[in-house]
């Protein structure tokens, strides 16, 4: 049997659409990549299981070799959506341009399972002791849905794991948490020549704001990790609005704003904090203040800093391991057993018009994720 290329394996994944949205409009589900990756993954030998979490959301499980603990090597099979008019390359082709493969999750991350398969067909698998585990989720960019439900049925343990995304093959052992909510106010509209007749919900609103930035300085002062660039946790006002027109009290006001913990701050904490911020307001205003989150909080992540993966990772790369800002499903994973985030390309490259993946990062990508499999699977 002739084994799919590297190329072929990428071309594959790119030219499969598997956008998720919480746009109705743009999702799409994985199923179709899903059933490409079981098959190229069977064809190298791998045992596959696939899950169906929600009506067309899909998540893989391939298992080479047997015994307990080994290497779990895990990456999400969805992509975001696009910005149509703005690629000069088609998104759902792998177009090779400058010395760089285009198209839509060339670096976050779909391609990432065709470097995994390319490094497998490298290892002589004769004198394995451990078991390789591959693991493909759904919906990453929206919800986490796929992580959040393996880790709540995962059928194994692994010993330690390794998410794909794009970090231009730097280990990554910790990243901050994403809260995101939206605070609506409900007033009540009416002529502005006359304020007793209504309840200017902007005028609440400020009262909220003002609650907010005592909590974003109360966290600055509490919470500090040297570990990372932005040592605390961080507090964004990101979008507002309210009313419609300046001669009307303005009867309702939205504000949306996200927060970024550090490792180690719950979320239920995090949450207590925030009522415990508003009760003031929310007490003078009764019925008037309503909170709801805009996605499922993601908590902060890091790998025990002492831990021996992080050095024997650090040994393969060549590079100490660091921390970022941005989230992954390694939270979740890391529920299961010691995980770092690892994978070819730069994540300035996620979410942008004309993503693309330097051919530069191929070999030493393959090189790495070979040396791991020799280390934690022999």
């Amino acid at each position: 049997m002739q084994l799919p290329s590297f190329k072929e394996v990428y071309s594959g994944l790119i030219s499969t659409s598997s956008i998720s949205s919480t746009d109705p409009s743009w999702d799409e589900g994985n199923a179709q990549v899903i059933e490409k990756l079981a098959t190229w993954l069977k064809d190298v030998g791998f045992e596959v299981e696939v899950t169906e979490v929600e009506a067309g959301k899909q998540n893989l499980v391939a298992k080479k070799g047997s015994g307990e603990g080994g290497l779990l090597l895990a990456g999400h099979s969805d992509t975001v959506p696009f910005d149509e008019g703005r690629w000069n390359f088609d998104p759902h082709a792998l177009t090779e341009a400058d010395n760089r493969f285009y198209g839509l999750g060339t670096a976050d991350m779909k391609g990432y399972f065709a470097f995994i398969i390319e490094a497998v067909k490298k290892v002589d698998w004769s004198k394995q002791t451990k078991p390789l585990y591959v693991l493909a989720t759904c919906d990453e960019e929206t919800t986490m849905l796929g992580a959040r439900h393996f880790t709540q049925n995962a059928p194994f343990k692994p010993d330690y794991c390794i998410i794909g995304e794009p970090t231009s093959l730097v280990p990554i052992r910790g990243h901050k948490g994403h809260v995101a909510n939206a605070i609506r106010i409900t007033g009540k509209s009416g002529h502005s020549s006359d304020p007793s007749l209504g309840v200017n919900a902007i005028e609440i609103m400020h009262e909220v704001m003002f609650a907010l930035m005592q909590l974003r300085d109360k966290l600055i002062k509490e919470y500090h990790h040297p570990g990372f660039a932005i040592p605390n946790p961080t507090m964004n006002l990101g979008h507002i609005h309210g009313g419609d027109s300046p001669n009307r009290i303005c009867g309702c006001c939205e504000l949306h704003y996200d927060v970024r913990p550090l490792p180690g701050i719950s979320l239920d904490g995090l949450d207590n904090m925030l009522r415990g911020a508003l009760k003031e307001v929310e007490a003078k205003w009764p019925g008037r203040v309503k909170v709801v989150p805009l996605h499922e909080a993601i908590p902060g992540f890091e790998c025990q800093h002492d831990h021996p993966f992080i050095g024997g990772v650090e040994d393969i790369c060549g590079t100490d391991s660091q921390t970022v800002n941005y989230c992954t499903e390694a939270p979740f994973l890391q529920e299961l057993c010691p995980t770092l985030v690892l994978g070819p390309g730069s994540i300035d490259q996620a979410h942008q018009p004309d993503e693309f993946l330097a051919f530069e990062f191929i070999d030493p990508t393959i090189n790495i994720l070979s040396k791991a499999m020799y280390k934690y699977c022999f």
